[in-house]
C-alpha cells in the first residue's frame, strides 16, 4: 500500500459519502489558496487618515499679545483644526460606468451575492444596517467576523455595498459571506483548496447565491492533468445557472507565468484582470493562457482574462472604522460582480431561480465582451475584451434575442 501514501480522499461535491483519491504530486492540488490571489506577496493595505487641517490667523504687532492668548484658547478648546474627510476613489466608479444613467435608480436590490473571503467585520460605520447572511469555515462563530491579516473580505464588501462616504456600487444586495481563508501567521490570508470547495458549495446549497464572487485564487501548473475540489465545485454552480466571478491573479509583469488563477480558468466563470486610473492595464495583472489543461483552445466569449476593472488605489472600508486604499484583482472583481448584480436586478429572468442552468450565462458573458470599452471584440491576453462599463453591458442584456 506503499504506493497510496500520498494519496488524499476528497468528497465529491455531488455526494459526500462519495470519495476520490488525489495525488496532489500529479493533478496540480492546491495546498494553500490567498486572498490577495496567486503569485503576488500581499502588500498591506495603507489606511486613509482623516487629515487635520490648521486654520492660521494673521494680526499686526499691535495686537500680539491678546492674540496669542486668544489662540491659546482656541487651540485648547479644539476650534483651530477642521476635520477633512477621507479620500475617495470616484474615479473608478466613472471609469467602470457605474455612472450611466441607465443604472439610475438599480442597487442590487433582491440579488444574492456570495463572496467567499476571510470575513467582514460590520462594526464599520458603513455598514449601519447591513444585515449579512454569514458562515464560519474557521471556527464557530455565529456573528459575522473577519480572520484577515488586513480584514481582506470587509475591504471587498465594502466595495460592493458600503452605504456611506465611498459608496458601493451594489449597496441593495442581499449579502452572504463565507469566512474561508484566514491569517497563516506568515502575514498571508490563505485557506485549503477543499475549504474553498466548502464554501462555494455552501454558498450554492445554502444560500442559494444568484452570484458567487471570489477575490482568491490557486496556481495552474504544467502537470494539471484532472480538476481540483474547488473547479469541482465552482462548475456546479455554473451549471445551476449560478454566475461565478474570479479573481485574474496578481502575478502580472516578469513574474507572469501566463495562466490565470483558478478557479477563474473555468470556461464559464468571469476572470477579472485589473486596470489603473484611464484604463491602462495594472502591472501586476495577471496574462490568460488560450489553451485549457486539457489542450482544448479557448473560443470566445470564454477567452482568459474576459475583463479588466479598476484595481488600482480603491478606497474601501477597513478595520476600526477605517478606510483603506488596495490594488489588485481582488477589487476589480468586486467591481464586476457589482455591475452583474444591477444587470440581474433589471433582468430577473436570468437569476438562477428562474434559468437553473447556465443556458443564458454564455449570452451574458458575450454581452460582456460586446459591451467592454474600447472593444472591437477582439481578445487581448491581459486586456481581455476591454475594460468593463456597467451601462453598456446592461445595454447589450436587455438586447440578448434568447434569455
Amino acid at each position: 500500500m506503499s504506493s497510496l501514501d500520498t494519496v488524499e480522499l476528497l468528497p465529491e461535491p455531488e455526494d459526500d459519502r462519495i470519495l476520490s483519491a488525489i495525488d496532489p504530486s500529479v493533478v496540480g492540488f492546491q495546498d494553500e489558496w490567498r486572498s490577495e490571489v496567486t503569485g503576488w506577496a500581499p502588500m498591506l493595505a495603507k489606511p486613509i487618515h482623516r487629515v487635520r487641517g490648521r486654520r492660521f490667523l494673521y494680526t499686526n504687532i499691535t495686537l500680539f499679545a491678546i492674540l496669542v492668548s486668544l489662540m491659546l484658547w482656541v487651540w485648547q478648546s479644539g476650534y483651530m483644526f477642521i476635520e477633512l474627510p477621507p479620500p475617495k476613489s470616484e474615479w473608478a466608479i466613472e471609469q467602470a460606468g457605474f455612472e450611466d444613467e441607465i443604472l439610475n435608480g438599480l442597487t442590487g436590490e433582491g440579488v444574492r451575492v456570495c463572496i467567499v473571503d476571510t470575513g467582514i467585520d460590520l462594526s464599520h460605520s458603513a455598514f449601519e444596517g447591513v444585515q449579512v447572511v454569514f458562515k464560519d469555515m474557521i471556527s464557530n462563530s455565529v456573528s459575522p467576523v473577519d480572520y484577515g491579516v488586513i480584514a481582506h473580505g470587509t475591504l471587498m464588501a465594502g466595495i460592493l455595498m458600503s452605504q456611506s462616504h465611498q459608496m458601493g456600487v451594489a449597496p441593495g444586495i442581499t449579502l452572504g459571506v463565507v469566512a474561508a481563508l484566514d491569517d497563516d501567521g506568515s502575514g498571508m490570508n490563505t485557506a485549503g483548496e477543499q475549504t474553498i470547495s466548502d464554501a462555494i458549495e455552501w454558498c450554492i446549497e445554502q444560500f442559494s447565491a444568484d452570484i458567487i464572487s471570489l477575490s482568491l485564487g490557486g496556481v495552474q501548473t504544467d502537470d494539471m492533468t484532472r480538476e481540483g475540489p474547488s473547479v469541482s465545485s465552482t462548475r456546479k454552480a455554473l451549471d445551476r445557472g449560478i454566475f461565478v466571478v474570479a479573481a485574474a491573479g496578481n502575478d502580472g509583469g516578469n513574474d507572469d507565468d501566463g495562466r490565470v488563477s483558478v478557479p477563474s480558468n473555468v470556461p464559464l466563470a468571469i476572470s477579472v484582470g485589473a486596470s489603473a486610473e484611464g484604463g491602462e492595464l495594472w502591472a501586476n495583472s495577471s496574462q490568460g493562457n488560450q489553451i485549457t489543461f486539457e489542450g482544448i483552445q479557448r473560443m470566445h466569449p470564454n477567452q482568459k482574462p474576459e475583463i479588466i476593472a479598476p484595481g488600482v488605489g480603491i478606497i474601501s472600508t477597513g478595520t476600526e472604522d477605517s478606510w483603506y486604499s488596495s490594488s489588485g484583482t481582488s477589487d476589480s472583481t468586486v467591481f464586476v460582480t457589482g455591475a452583474l448584480a444591477l444587470i440581474l436586478e433589471d433582468q430577473p429572468q436570468l437569476r438562477t431561480s428562474v434559468t437553473q442552468d447556465s443556458t443564458c450565462i454564455g449570452e451574458v458573458k458575450q454581452s460582456l465582451r460586446q459591451s467592454a470599452s474600447d472593444s472591437i471584440y477582439q481578445h487581448d491576453d491581459a486586456l481581455g475584451y476591454g475594460n468593463l462599463d456597467a451601462g453598456a453591458w446592461l445595454e447589450e442584456v436587455r438586447a440578448m434575442p434568447n434569455c
